[in-house]
């Protein structure tokens, strides 16, 4: 038995993509991150960031914790930030959708919702959107002290996926992997699998998704900014998504593998099959379902 909700994080199970590879040569390997206690990949970076944190001192016994959000990360901080007796604060857009912020709060976290930009439409967070977020939470870290689980440049955030899930996927394919690809958000997921995976077998291709368009509707990403954990090397070809690619593809998703899952994850999945029916035409495509569906139930994505 585990001595704790955060002890079963990682460890997600990897299915093929069988059905909606069908007459097509090369297959799609899923990793279902969203079987994680938060419901997310993002659970993995919570637990590392807070742990590593923890054995360098740089986190005190009882000191808050504060990180911008898109709910995904803020919802991982929160159950690791619950069960090891750290106050957590998150910060997020008011564009992201509701039940991120209710399911942090549940959890027992405090959640700042910082108001959209000018023009901004609801339910799109821009990169203008997330630095208005950032500046809230400088502020609060500066107010109150806290120690910021900053994913966006910490080594924990690369170390999750680098040393877990990269090794999980490895592991569970059988080295059968030719292709990773992922929808960067702070980029973690990208840097870590991608590093490890080509250390094992050099010559796998490591494609970043990026969204068609600045003004998208791929919550958890694509916010048109650096992202300081991704080494340009690793980066083999880069493929755009549009929203109605993402959207469908997480529909098709569900409807046809049973797989509930998010605007991402279908972004993900989108670009995997645009890859077999192109470049990667019988390759084997590692990637990540990132999070469940049932974190965009307020959102148009299942409408």
């Amino acid at each position: 038995m585990h001595d704790g909700a955060h002890k079963t994080i990682g460890g997600t199970p990897m299915v093929k993509l069988s059905r909606l590879t069908r007459g097509l040569e090369g297959k799609i390997a899923a990793k279902l991150e969203y079987f994680n206690p938060g419901f997310s990949k993002k659970d993995r970076i919570a637990l590392q960031i807070i742990e590593e944190a923890e054995r360098d001192g740089s986190l005190r016994p009882g000191q808050p914790v504060v990180e911008l959000t898109s709910g995904n990360t803020g919802t991982g901080l929160a159950i690791v930030c619950a069960v090891k007796g750290y106050p957590f604060l998150a910060v997020m857009s008011r564009g992201n959708s509701t039940e991120r912020a209710r399911m942090m709060r549940a959890l027992g976290a405090k959640v700042v919702l910082v108001d959209q930009a000018r023009g901004s439409a609801p339910g799109q967070v821009s990169g203008e959107d997330l630095a208005l977020v950032e500046l809230e939470t400088q502020r609060i870290i500066r107010e109150i002290g806290a120690f910021r689980a900053d994913q966006f440049c910490l080594p924990g955030s690369i170390h999750a996926h680098e040393c877990h899930t990269a090794e999980e996927m490895w592991e569970q394919t059988g080295g059968d992997i030719d292709v990773f690809l992922d929808f960067a958000g702070s980029g973690g997921t990208f840097a870590g699998c991608a590093r490890r995976l080509k250390r094992y077998k050099p010559e796998i291709r490591c494609y970043l998704i990026e969204p068609d368009n600045p003004n998208h509707k791929i919550q958890g990403g694509g916010y048109g900014m650096e992202l300081p954990l991704i080494d340009p090397d690793t980066i083999d070809g880069y493929i755009q998504v549009s929203d109605q690619e993402a959207m469908e593809a997480a529909r098709l998703l569900a409807r046809k593998e049973g797989i509930f899952a998010g605007f991402s994850s279908g972004a993900n999945v989108a670009a995997a099959l645009k890859l077999l029916q192109g470049a990667e035409r019988g390759a084997t495509i590692a990637l990540t379902v990132n999070d469940s569906g049932l974190k965009y139930l307020s959102t148009d994505l299942y409408d």
